[in-house]
């Protein structure tokens, strides 16, 4: 472990305001990047950290909580381990995010192909982020809903 590269998750890097979840799901932009869709919205936060996130698995899919309970502890340790990369894109851009990452499927996928798509899907953000900011400088306030 180097010392640039902090594999925590705290309680700050968390999103537990109802009201910021409330607003994140009503102005928030998202895309599918399957499994996981990732609804997102820029947002000063009062914290050190560029994104606050929370996670998701529906009751409607899974029925029993300890199915639900192993996805997000799934998630949340994938996205601890990579978090960095994000992190390092938001920082570059100067940007502070709130995020949910919603878990799609009916089934409970590998660890590891959730991994490699989580990646994808944390990776994705600083782009979707840039269309988000030209959008804004053009006047364009249309909201776009992408998939993969």
């Amino acid at each position: 472990m180097t010392d640039s590269v902090r594999y925590r998750f705290t309680k700050e890097e968390r999103l537990c305001h109802k009201k910021r979840i409330s607003s994140l799901f009503a102005e928030g932009r998202g895309f599918t990047c399957y499994p996981f869709r990732i609804v997102w919205k820029s947002t000063p936060l009062d914290v050190d950290f560029p994104a606050q996130v929370a996670i998701t698995v529906t009751k409607r899919s899974f029925k029993q909580a300890v199915k639900r309970n192993l996805l997000k502890r799934r998630i949340r340790e994938i996205y601890r381990l990579n978090k960095h990369l994000l992190y390092k894109d938001l920082n570059d851009r100067e940007a502070q995010i709130s995020f949910m990452i919603v878990y799609l499927p009916k089934t409970i996928l590998k660890s590891a192909e959730m991994d490699t798509k989580l990646v994808k899907a944390l990776r994705r953000i600083g782009p979707e982020y840039d269309k988000f900011v030209k959008q804004i400088e053009e006047g364009d306030t249309f909201r776009h809903d992408t998939a993969d």
